[in-house]
């Protein structure tokens, strides 16, 4: 078993949270795995939102991609990535209905994300549109320009490497160094915070992020998602990968 790993990043992001705020809008402070699958759509040259017909019950970025497996690792220290507001005028005449047509638009940004990106390689013989991906990717051919959230943020994909991939099944807590699910097991903290053993405090960063897209209204799914260097106790349902001294999990 294999994974496509690169680097993701880019000097700002913007991962519109869909909570209406009357004087601004706020950004998820990861990327997740729908908007992950919307850059590989972009990648593949498939239709998103925008051409969505009313009949379809999903875009067609996500009817072709859910079913991959992805794995997000956080590059920034501790898994926090800055956020800065920025203001600026949306004046295309239509946008308010204030006299000038002028509409003022606040956006809270993120500042130079950066994320390690796995992609898991499975069954490619059979998935020719995983096998597509992988070509496209490795080669830097891409049908569309990726971008991190909105096309006022374009994004970076660099240092792509195809890595073998181990399946663990640990017995003791392990440190995972990706973001998983909450439900993947549970934390077990050092019992001694000042212990000369220690060689950095403990963080943990808990958010909820979109995991899937509902296929009635096409809103968000969001769970709990936690990065931290504390160990985790697995679940009997967690499946641990290891790519290059690297633990893993996969959604």
């Amino acid at each position: 078993m294999e994974t496509l790993t690169f680097k993701l990043s880019g000097e700002t992001g913007f991962f519109k949270q869909p909570d209406v705020n009357t004087y601004q809008y706020y950004t998820y402070g990861h990327i997740h795995k729908v908007a992950l699958l919307g850059i590989f759509g972009a990648i593949l040259g498939l239709d998103g939102y925008n051409q969505q017909n009313k009949s379809d019950s999903y875009p067609e970025f996500y009817t072709q991609l859910q079913y991959m497996k992805v794995a997000i690792k956080p590059l920034n220290e501790e898994g926090y990535i800055p956020k800065k507001v920025q203001v600026f005028n949306n004046s295309v005449g239509y946008a308010s209905k204030e006299e000038g047509g002028n509409l003022i638009i606040k956006e809270q940004w993120l500042e130079k994300p950066v994320w390690q990106i796995y992609l898991l390689l499975e069954n490619l013989e059979a998935n020719l549109l995983l096998r597509d991906l992988k070509n496209r990717l490795l080669e830097k051919r891409f049908v569309y320009l990726p971008y991190l959230g909105k096309n006022d943020h374009y994004a970076n994909i660099e240092e792509i490497t195809v890595d073998p991939l181990e399946i663990l099944s640990p017995d003791s807590p392990v440190r995972i160094h990706s973001l998983f699910p909450k439900s993947s097991g549970t934390l077990v903290p050092q019992d001694d915070l000042f212990s000369d053993d220690i060689e950095e405090l403990d963080f943990k960063y808990e958010e909820r992020l979109p995991l899937t897209i509902d296929s009635y209204s096409n809103q968000y799914q969001t769970i709990p998602f936690i990065y931290t260097n504390i160990s985790v106790k697995l679940s009997e349902t967690t499946t641990l990968h290891q790519a290059n001294k690297t633990n893993l999990i996969f959604f």
